[in-house]
C-alpha cells in the first residue's frame, strides 16, 4: 500500500510552511498512464525543491493494469499477451500495494503533497485518503468503511469500491486513490484486485439508489472531500492544463 522514503528536504522553509495552505488542483481528463507517471515524477521533484505548492491531479486512464513494487505478477489472471485483446495495458510502478485496475468512469486522484508541511505521517495520510472516499460515498447514501487488517482501500460490506496505492519519497507523496464511479467491472475479473482473494469489486452506480449526476460533478465532490479533510485553506483550479507547457523536462 505504501512505498516510503523519509529524508530531510526544504529544511529552511519547513517551519514557516508547516500546516495546510494552498492546494492547486489540475483537472486533466483522460491521460495516458505513462504520461501521468512521468508528470508525477517531475512534480515530485519540483515539490521537494519547493518550486510548486501542494498539487492534486484529477484524471482518468484508459483501461490499464498496474503493479506495485512487490511485482505480484501472479495476481494477473491472464497472459500478458492477451491484454491487447481486451484493450488493456500493463505497467509496473514503484508505488506500494498490489495489482489494480484503472479505467474509464473511475475517479483518480494523485496528490503531490508535502506530508511534513501538513504535519502528518504515512499512516494518517492513508487514513485520510480512505476518509475522502468514505465521505464521498456517504453523499449518495452508501455506507463505506476502511478495510479490515490486511485489506487496503474502502469497502461496502465485502465489496471494494475504492483502491489506494501510494509512494512517499522525501516526505512527498505520489500515486494515490482510485474510486469506482461506474467502471466496467469485467476488467477486475482478470486480476486478484489488490491481492485480496474471494472479494468482489463494486461501484457507486451499483451501490446507490440515488440517480447520479454527471461524472465531473462526482469528481469535483471527491476533490472537495479531499481538500476539506486535509484542511487546505485555499484551493485553486487548473482546467485541462498542458502537461508539458511548464514541464519541458518530463521526457
Amino acid at each position: 500500500m505504501i512505498s516510503e522514503s523519509w529524508l530531510p528536504f526544504c529544511i529552511s522553509n519547513w517551519w514557516e510552511m508547516r500546516g495546510p495552505g494552498k492546494l492547486e488542483v489540475w483537472k486533466m481528463g483522460f491521460v495516458n498512464y505513462l504520461d501521468a507517471l512521468k508528470l508525477q515524477e517531475k512534480l515530485v521533484s519540483d515539490r521537494k525543491l519547493c518550486r510548486i505548492p501542494d498539487t492534486l491531479l484529477s484524471l482518468q486512464h484508459s483501461p490499464t493494469y498496474t503493479l506495485g513494487k512487490r511485482r505480484t505478477d501472479h495476481n494477473l489472471l491472464l497472459p500478458v499477451s492477451e491484454l491487447k485483446n481486451i484493450g488493456a495495458e500493463l505497467h509496473y510502478t514503484q508505488r506500494g500495494g498490489d495489482i489494480t485496475f484503472h479505467g474509464p468512469h473511475q475517479a483518480i486522484l494523485y496528490p503531490i503533497i508535502s506530508l511534513r508541511e501538513i504535519g502528518i505521517g504515512a499512516r494518517n495520510y492513508v487514513e485520510k485518503l480512505e476518509s475522502t472516499m468514505i465521505e464521498l460515498s456517504s453523499l449518495y447514501g452508501v455506507k463505506a468503511c476502511a478495510g479490515q487488517k490486511g485489506e487496503t482501500g474502502v469497502w461496502v460490506g465485502e465489496r471494494k469500491i475504492g483502491a489506494i496505492g501510494v509512494r512517499i519519497s522525501y516526505g512527498i507523496t505520489s500515486h494515490g486513490l482510485a474510486y469506482n464511479i461506474d467502471p466496467d467491472l469485467k476488467y477486475f475479473k482478470h486480476i486478484v484486485p489488490c491481492g485480496i482473494t474471494d472479494k468482489e469489486v463494486t461501484s457507486l452506480r451499483r451501490e446507490t439508489a440515488t440517480v447520479l449526476p454527471a461524472e465531473e460533478v462526482i469528481q469535483e465532490q471527491l476533490i472537495s472531500c479531499f481538500a476539506r479533510l486535509f484542511g487546505y485553506s485555499t484551493v485553486t483550479w487548473k482546467e485541462n492544463p498542458s502537461m508539458f507547457s511548464d514541464h519541458e523536462s518530463i521526457d
